[in-house]
């Protein structure tokens, strides 16, 4: 990796926009003449190694949050992996040189909103300029360093699926002994909820469902029970479970799957009593939290056999993303 100690920052740099919202296929362009953004005394300017392309980025892209969106033009992307090349006049966590990685696409907050409830704010008027960019401006808050055996590309496959399944088994209060059924164990949040009940919060049980295809790999991840969903409907088993994890909106049968007293929580599609949904909230001290589970290997990236992209296949990235087959994270590298 290349010192960025005495690096020169550009005035002018690449990134993938859309100034309007439709198919990301069809309306994003990479624009070199984009300017690099400005840090405030409370961010670091990352220069950006890997990102990964979520969900919530093409929904982003099609307007499904157009009421609380910033107006494009917008850059994509949420996860980052990259470098720290200069920091704010109240940045005390981090220095220049340091490798970082972070949930980074929220809009910057008020002061009473840090010390209140933040929760919801990743969509409530994101910032326009994304991670899918040469640099990126980023609170230091919503940053960690990246663990030490992970790859940038690894690294950036994590944060938002990361934080999303921790925070959704903390507001269950799932705890040692409990069992728990992942719906879509296969997917970004998915895997990452089997790995953080088992090693983390110490489930007693943990089934997941996915396609007969990917059975194995959820068996890797810590999971006792594999369900395939093409031949078994997870709702009509005899055994419930304390909590039901929806990563793929399918709430209506998954309250049909939780013990009495239970808690079912999605994080798509409508919902139901008794389940609840959350947007994730970013928080780079989630990922302090886990940074010794992931390090020790108890916790692993989940990226998919054909989900490493260079920058220039941005668009074939976003097409790779709407077939709804991608098995973890899809992650863009060797960004200039």
């Amino acid at each position: 990796m290349a010192s960025y100690s005495n690096v020169t920052i550009p005035s002018k740099i690449k990134a993938w926009l859309y100034a309007e919202h439709g198919n990301p296929v069809n309306v994003l362009t990479l624009d070199s003449d984009v300017r690099v953004p400005e840090i405030k005394e409370d961010q670091v300017l990352v220069k950006v190694v890997a990102a990964a392309l979520n969900p919530v980025d093409a929904k982003r892209a099609l307007g499904f949050f157009r009421d609380a969106d910033s107006s494009p033009h917008i850059v994509p992307g949420y996860d980052v992996a990259g470098v720290v090349v200069k920091v704010g006049d109240q940045v005390k966590k981090f220095k220049i040189g340091d490798e970082v990685y972070g949930a980074v696409n929220e809009k910057s907050l008020d002061q009473d909103e840090v010390y209140g409830d933040i929760n919801d704010k990743s969509l409530d008027r994101p910032k326009q300029h994304g991670t899918m960019a040469e640099y990126n401006a980023v609170e230091d808050r919503l940053l960690a360093l990246k663990p030490k055996n992970l790859s940038f590309v690894e690294a950036a496959s994590l944060p938002a699926a990361i934080e999303t399944a921790y925070e959704g088994l903390e507001r269950t209060r799932f705890s040692s002994g409990k069992s728990i059924l992942v719906l879509g164990g296969a997917g970004g949040v998915g895997s990452l909820v089997i790995q953080l009940a088992k090693e983390v919060f110490g489930a007693s049980r943990v089934a997941a469902t996915s396609s007969t295809g990917k059975l194995d790999l959820l068996k890797s991840l810590g999971a006792d029970s594999a369900i395939d969903y093409t031949k078994e409907n997870f709702e009509d088993l005899s055994e419930k479970f304390d909590v039901v994890y929806d990563a793929v909106g399918q709430t209506e049968s998954a309250i049909r799957a939780v013990k009495e007293g239970g808690s079912v929580v999605t994080v798509v599609g409508g919902v139901n009593p008794p389940a609840f949904k959350f947007f994730l909230a970013s928080k780079g001290s989630i990922l302090e939290k886990l940074n010794p589970f992931i390090e020790s290997q108890k916790i692993k990236p989940v990226i998919d056999p054909r989900g490493t992209f260079s920058f220039s296949r941005v668009l074939e990235a976003f097409s790779y993303l709407g077939t709804g087959r991608v098995t973890g994270e899809i992650v863009i590298h060797s960004i200039p």
